[in-house]
């Protein structure tokens, strides 16, 4: 989850002004750049508990371990260092102390993958000294919600307090999950919205493909991703398929009135955040919020309050792509090929938008409903997932090689998409691998799981 925007601007007083915002984010094609965001559960070696933020095995003492390696300042939540920013990529915590790489926008997949590489060991070699480890998986796959400490952000005090008045799972979302997702750029309104539709058609394709969470509480828990159907649960305001984003008529001004009905969290003004937990944001820009009454929002506050609609395709002035459990670290560099393959490319784009240009309101649910369980093996129009996962992964392998973006062996990027199509053809989710292992080779055991899938 992101940090809060600096405070200041004009007062916005007309929604004009927040579509104009979004509007701002087009970019030429030469311009357009991915980033790459994944979580990663940390625990102590010694007994897999999750680490607090606290202590000298803490989350606290890896911050600073990182710090000390050089090129990073402090990110303060108060006077608490909650985060490490080096003027292009940040490292922030989730709730529970997952850490997350907020990836520097970059040219091409060989430099994503470098820079996940670059971070991956320079966290483990601080790590290591701490006796400590980090985990990919998409559900934390023992400790229980109350064995999960909370990080001290402020924002997640407000979070904490609300989720349960909406649903059941929001709390399992913020202590007990991991994503990796890839932001990309669009040119104009057009663009952005067959990217949109794209992606969000798409989603509980990259939800099998990626799903990694069979496990709740040391045993298998019936899915194949968790994770996924935790936000079936987490709160029905701010999740969920936006079938508005299909229709005619969707556009910027479509999505600002989405998020002007999303309640809001807080507001944070000069180093101080205000619950206005459920509040409008329509009545922020009437004057009338009931937390801050006769205070007008200003631009820092809409950006703040785009960050916390969950939609598995978010837009901000880009496009988040949010639907893929965590994983090791050839699935973080294959989740920014699947998509790059297919929305950079004219040609990837405009086949995969006609593949799903009919797909309808109640399939899009039934494949978003069977997914999680499923996985590959889910129906979708006559033909398994699997089927769909082999024909998409030809169009993302397509774009790619029209994209040409070589390394310096003169291999493009393909190279990235390797190991999911490895999945794909065999039909069986990484999670099902897992749980093949879990029945023989570990004996109805999850331990050996934090060595075997430790970064």
């Amino acid at each position: 989850m992101s940090s809060p925007s600096a405070s200041g601007g004009a007062p916005i007083t007309d929604k004009r002004q927040l579509v104009e915002y979004l509007a701002s984010g087009g970019k030429p094609p030469a311009d357009w750049r991915i980033g790459t965001e994944h979580e990663k559960f940390v625990f102590r070696r010694s007994d897999h508990r999750r680490v607090p933020y606290e202590g000298p095995d803490g989350i606290g003492a890896l911050l600073q371990g990182i710090q000390a390696q050089g090129g990073w300042a402090p990110v303060l939540d108060g006077e608490t260092v909650i985060g490490l920013f080096d003027g292009a990529a940040a490292i922030s915590l989730e709730p529970g102390g997952q850490f997350e790489l907020s990836g520097a926008p970059l040219r091409n997949l060989h430099e994503t993958c470098a820079e996940t590489h670059r971070h991956l060991r320079q966290v483990r070699d601080v790590t290591e000294r701490l006796g400590i480890g980090m985990l990919g998986l998409g559900f934390d796959p023992e400790w229980r919600r109350q064995d999960v400490p909370f990080m001290p952000k402020r924002r997640y005090d407000i979070m904490r307090r609300y989720m349960p008045k909406v649903g059941t799972l929001g709390l399992d979302m913020m202590l007990r999950t991991c994503t990796v997702q890839v932001n990309l750029d669009f040119a104009d309104e057009a663009d952005m919205v067959k990217k949109f539709r794209v992606g969000l058609a798409l989603q509980p394709l990259a939800v099998a493909l990626f799903a990694n969470s069979p496990f709740t509480e040391g045993k298998p828990n019936g899915f194949v991703s968790y994770r996924s159907e935790i936000w079936t649960d987490t709160d029905p305001a701010r999740t969920g398929i936006l079938p508005f984003v299909f229709e005619p008529g969707m556009g910027f001004e479509r999505y600002v009135d989405y998020m002007l009905d999303v309640p809001m969290y807080f507001v944070y003004r000069d180093g101080n955040y205000t619950d206005c937990a459920g509040q409008s944001f329509r009545d922020f820009m009437r004057g009338k919020l009931p937390a801050l009454s006769g205070a007008l929002p200003v631009m820092s506050d809409w950006v703040d309050h785009l960050t916390t609609a969950f939609p598995e395709v978010r837009l901000k002035k880009f496009l988040e792509m949010r639907g893929a459990d965590g994983g090791p670290w050839r699935r973080l560099c294959a989740l920014p090929a699947l998509w790059t393959g297919l929305l950079y490319d004219q040609g990837a784009l405009d086949q995969a938008a006609a593949l799903v240009a009919n797909w309808t309101h109640a399939e899009h649910a039934a494949l978003r409903r069977d997914v999680p369980r499923q996985g590959l093996a889910a129906n979708f129009r006559g033909r398994k997932l699997q089927d769909w996962a082999l024909e998409i992964l030809g169009i993302a392998r397509a774009g790619l090689q029209a994209r040409a973006r070589l390394d310096t062996t003169k291999d493009d990027e393909r190279i990235f998409l390797d190991t999911l199509f490895e999945i794909a053809e065999s039909g069986k989710t990484p999670a099902e691998r897992l749980l093949a292992d879990y029945e023989t080779r570990w004996r109805h055991s999850i331990a050996p799981l934090y060595d075997e899938l430790a970064y």
